[in-house]
């Protein structure tokens, strides 16, 4: 019988003070740098700590291994992907679907270049130790909650989702760019990565919109 996966503790301190917020923030920070450089074989307590600054009794205070160190990593990327998902979809451009759906597919793509390597690592890390599905239900809530808001109105641009279309987009898009990001894909970059991803999720959608009675219960 298998055995339950066990809930990694992210951080043992909650940094409610502005310095252990800064400590924190430091210790990512040095975990990013480090994953760049020397990717997850040069990654341990030690060399993030040495790199952060900050002495390793200072890191156990807040993070009890370096798994918790990586999740709470990655947790810090989506935070800012989804923050700046929510500004291009509330913007002022395009307001068609695939105007909002293009700003969404480009910020989501170039929050996985910058520091390319550390975000293989991440990915890498957060798929062996089974925990992608923990970070993917905020996104999922996000991409339904910001379509709902878009799709509001008299005449609303993004159609209503049920779970399980929410589950199929979600999965596709970042699935897509997940994979080139894994597999260091050249095109990750291009316009015609973007175009491809863009046309999934309008032609899905579009296909919704267009034939709404086949959805049944929404998020």
């Amino acid at each position: 019988m298998a055995k339950p996966r066990q809930t990694i503790e992210t951080t043992r301190r909650i940094p409610r003070q502005s310095r252990a917020a800064e400590t924190v923030t430091a210790i990512l920070e040095g975990a990013a740098q480090i994953l760049e450089t020397g990717g997850l074989a040069a990654f341990t307590t030690n060399t993030v700590a040495e790199r952060a600054g900050v002495s390793i009794g200072t890191l156990y205070q807040y993070f009890t291994n370096k798994d918790a160190v990586l999740l709470a990593l990655a947790r810090r990327e989506m935070e800012i992907a989804l923050a700046d998902v929510g500004r291009a979809l509330g913007g002022g451009g395009d307001p068609s679907l695939e105007g909002r759906v293009r700003a969404m597919v480009r910020v989501i793509i170039n929050a996985f270049r910058g520091r390319q390597r550390a975000r293989k690592a991440v990915v890498q890390a957060i798929l062996a130790q089974g925990i992608g599905i923990e970070l993917m239900a905020p996104v999922a809530a996000f991409i339904a909650a910001a379509g709902a808001e878009v799709g509001s109105g008299p005449r609303p641009i993004l159609p209503a989702l049920s779970r399980e279309q929410l589950f199929v987009m979600s999965r596709a898009m970042l699935g897509a760019i997940r994979a080139a990001v894994l597999e260091e894909q050249p095109f990750l970059r291009s316009r015609a990565f973007e175009d491809e991803i863009v046309r999934l999720a309008v032609s899905y959608l579009g296909s919704i919109k267009s034939d709404p009675g086949r959805s049944r219960t929404t998020v």
